[in-house]
Formats: C-alpha cells, sequence, structure tokens
C-alpha cells in the first residue's frame, strides 16, 4: 500500500554477511524486546553493533549515505538512540530508561506531528490521531543539560503526546512513560533518521480503530510516513 518492498533480516544475517547494508536505502528497526533487554532497553541491541568492528563500520556507512532513509520503533527507537554517536545530527537525543508509571503501557494515546525536517513525518505537521503504544521503558531522558532546549530549538521533536484539548501531555495517562515535554518522537538535523516510540506500524487501517471520523474509509494516518518514505526515495 506505500509501494515499498519489505525485505525481513536480523543481526544474526548481518554478522554473518547473508545481508548487508549496502544493499538497502530504507532501514526500520522495530520492536520486540532484543536481546531480552539485557544491559538496559536496546541496550544489548546496540552493543552487538558498537562493540563489533565490521558492524559499526557498516552502520556508521549506512546512516552516513545521504540517499538512504531510517525508521526506529519502540525496542528499534532505543537501539538507534544508543547508536547515536554513529548518526550524524543527533547530539541531543535522549536515551529511553523506564516508565515513570513503573509498568509496562500497552494500549492506544493521542500524538501530535510537530513541525520537524522528518522525511517520515513530511507535510503532516499539526496532525493529531491516535497510535499503538506498547513499551516498559519509554521515558525519554537526556544526558546533559541544555539537550532538551537544543532539540526543540533544532525543530527535531517529530512527535509528542497529546491529551485530548491538543496541549502536550507530561501527565499519565495521556503521557503513557513521563517524558518531558510529552516527546514520543524525534529526529537526525537533516531529518533522513526518525526514531519514535510509539508504533506507527501497528495502526496503519482505519478499521484498527475503535472511534474514527466518518471519512477514514481504508488508510489511519500512520500509513502516511511509509508513503512519505517511498515519495522521499523518489
Amino acid at each position: 500500500r506505500a509501494r515499498l518492498e519489505a525485505v525481513e533480516g536480523d543481526m544474526t544475517d548481518l554478522l554473518a554477511g547473508r545481508v548487508s547494508l549496502d544493499e538497502f536505502n530504507v532501514l526500520v528497526a522495530c520492536g520486540g524486546f532484543s536481546y531480552g533487554d539485557v544491559l538496559g532497553a536496546g541496550g544489548g541491541w546496540a552493543k552487538t553493533i558498537l562493540h563489533n568492528d565490521k558492524m559499526r563500520a557498516a552502520f556508521a556507512a549506512y546512516f552516513a549515505r545521504e540517499s538512504t532513509l531510517s525508521l526506529g520503533v519502540c525496542n528499534g527507537c532505543q537501539m538507534f538512540s544508543l547508536l547515536h554517536e554513529l548518526i550524524p545530527g543527533t547530539e541531543n537525543w535522549p536515551r529511553f530508561v523506564r516508565n515513570q508509571s513503573e509498568q509496562f503501557e500497552g494500549r492506544t494515546t493521542l500524538v501530535q506531528v510537530g513541525e520537524s525536517p522528518s522525511a517520515f513525518f513530511s507535510g503532516m505537521a499539526g496532525s493529531r490521531f491516535p497510535i499503538a503504544v506498547a513499551h516498559g521503558e519509554g521515558k525519554a531522558e537526556f544526558a546533559a543539560v541544555g539537550q532538551i532546549d537544543g532539540l526543540q530549538r533544532g525543530g527535531n521533536i517529530a512527535l509528542s503526546y497529546v491529551d485530548n484539548y491538543g496541549k502536550v501531555a507530561e501527565q499519565y495517562p495521556q503521557n503513557p512513560n513521563g517524558s518531558p515535554m510529552g516527546i514520543a518522537g524525534v529526529c537526525s538535523s537533516d531529518g533522513r533518521v526518525t526514531i519514535t516510540m510509539p508504533h506507527p506500524e501497528r495502526v496503519t487501517r482505519a478499521v484498527q480503530n475503535s472511534y474514527r471520523p466518518d471519512d477514514w474509509t481504508e488508510d489511519a494516518p500512520s500509513l502516511r510516513l511509509f508513503r512519505n518514505a517511498r515519495h522521499w526515495l523518489g
């Protein structure tokens, strides 16, 4: 429906050389509690890359290649955030830690698209729609004072949790994890890499919403992300 061909691969394929990042121009890292979340959310996954010379070089070269797009979702969001040293324009990215609620949050919540250079959210600024969340460690945490301000000044907050009035939500349950400024997704400075804690890939059809406007007949708003990727590729 987005005219993209999906090819499934995992880290064992990359490590064994059965698959190479050189073959692709879009990389989507999905959720799934990789490595049992050993070393923290996405930590084991990230360190498989960071502490393997071959993988580190391959991912660094991929992110540097200007013809590529990347999307990290949930566990993939956590993993990408820990690879920030390999991804240009991500010096203000947070890492993601245990939810303020101290529990796994699996439900839908409301998000709003911000003004950002994200290729995936192109033309969607101001859009507000429900989306699935399913995480236990989704709270954005910043390593240094001023990073969150830098992220905001750079226009790199791509997605925010909002309440039913459309105001940024910092309180539970509208904000499922306690992220400051309702941060649900951020992007690199050039917009080629986007990470989101919610799951846009889980709610792409209108019928997946228990309530929807009458004009949502086939597609849910999240499908636009993948159509944007196809448009960006030309």
